[in-house]
């Protein structure tokens, strides 16, 4: 075989693993998302082989790379940026150089990452807060939290509420000049994870005197129970979020331990004493018949109970919010949940809508049928114009 032939099967099959990947016809710009997921299966195959190594864990290996994205709290010409603590978390705020009108809309927001990766500091991340700060005449606060696998839950929860609990004091708020009654707490993936989360448990906390006017949670995660929706078997190998990434997400949140992350992947990791809790995520009845495809409800296999009595965090409420009962739902704040047809997450947002709605909570479920994972923050592409026109709307109207 010559050197040429040689090259060329080489080429053939680095264009086959990392570039050629079949996407349905209604993606847009199909090739820019070609482009991103090779990126990111390169940046991912070398930080496992660094794993495999030795050198250092997946997840710090792959931030160490991510982190070269991030930028300085640099003001412009019309948002004022700078960064503090709420209750010692790490915030950026984004208020608005115009000289306001009124007391202003107050806007909390969480970053994705799968609690593993990212920062108020991600350029995507600071553009994104910029523009809604300068859009809806608003300040913005967009929250850092301890991430894993340094870190797990409910570290993550706790910063995040803590940062929270620190803005909506009513001396800060006056401070910033924040209307009251006018605040919002929004994000994406992990972060909309981590805003459902916080909005439930401020509910009871005799602590808190002022309510969230709205919640908006983008493509969330909310559940820790089932690795076999619907969603996770159409998607599981889509680009940006395949299933394994998603479950080696949700294990790193509760621990290094690989026994969890095998346990959860094959859908085996919830003891038969937790069964009760399916019942809040039985995706038969909770899933429009337009999402179940044909999919035919599977009975749960049960794990071993040692795994939930080392890491109990996988079924808190405060890690899935999807587990509240409808007594907590039905106090939640007007909610919108952006949720897209390629992407595991997909029927975690369209069961968590079914049961606010159920509760009486007024959802605006904006459901994108060419979306995929991650579409909300890819700058540069048509869908996440379209999505964030869509989501600072929404906001314009309601908050």
């Amino acid at each position: 075989m010559g050197r040429k032939t040689i090259l060329l099967l080489i080429m053939g099959v680095f264009w086959a693993y990392y570039i050629y990947i079949p996407l349905p016809d209604n993606i847009e710009e199909s090739w820019k998302l070609l482009c991103m997921t090779t990126y990111l299966k390169i940046l991912t195959d070398l930080s496992l082989f660094a794993e495999l190594l030795g050198v250092n864990h997946f997840m710090n290996i792959f931030m160490f790379f991510m982190n070269l994205q991030e930028v300085p709290p640099t003001s412009d010409e019309n948002v004022t940026v700078m960064e503090t603590t709420f209750n010692n978390v790490p915030v950026r705020v984004y208020i608005p150089k115009r000289k306001p009108e009124r007391l202003r809309r107050g806007l909390f927001y969480i970053h994705g990452g799968g609690w593993c990766l990212g920062s108020a500091a991600f350029l995507g991340y600071d553009s994104l807060s910029r523009r809604t700060a300068d859009r809806l005449d608003a300040v913005v606060i967009s929250t850092n939290y301890r991430l894993a696998p340094k870190y797990h839950f409910p570290n993550q929860f706790e910063d995040v509420y803590n940062a929270l609990k620190g803005f909506m004091r009513q001396d800060v708020l006056d401070k910033y000049g924040v209307d009251p009654e006018r605040i919002g707490i929004s994000g994406d993936s992990a972060g909309g994870n981590l805003a459902a989360a916080v909005a439930q448990q401020l509910i009871d906390d005799p602590d808190v005197e002022i309510n969230l006017k709205t919640q908006c949670l983008i493509y969330p995660a909310l559940q820790t129970l089932d690795m076999d929706l619907p969603s996770y078997r159409e998607n599981s190998h889509f680009p940006i979020l395949p299933k394994s990434l998603m479950v080696r997400f949700w294990s790193e949140y509760f621990t290094v331990d690989k026994s969890l992350v095998k346990a959860m992947f094959s859908n085996q990791h919830v003891p038969v004493e937790s069964s009760h809790l399916y019942k809040f995520i039985n995706w038969s009845s909770l899933l429009p018949e337009k999402f179940k495809k044909g999919y035919f409800y599977k009975s749960p296999t049960y794990g071993s109970s040692e795994l939930a009595k080392k890491y109990p965090g996988f079924l808190d409420v405060r890690a899935a919010p999807l587990l509240a009962d409808d007594n907590k739902l039905r106090s939640l704040p007007l909610t919108y949940v952006i949720t897209c047809q390629y992407d595991v997450l997909r029927d975690d947002g369209i069961m968590y809508v079914t049961r606010l709605q159920n509760a009486g909570v007024q959802v605006t479920h904006n459901h994108i049928e060419d979306g995929f994972h991650g579409a909300f923050s890819f700058s540069g592409f048509k869908i996440a114009d379209r999505l964030e026109n869509q989501y600072m709307n929404w906001l314009s109207e309601n908050l």
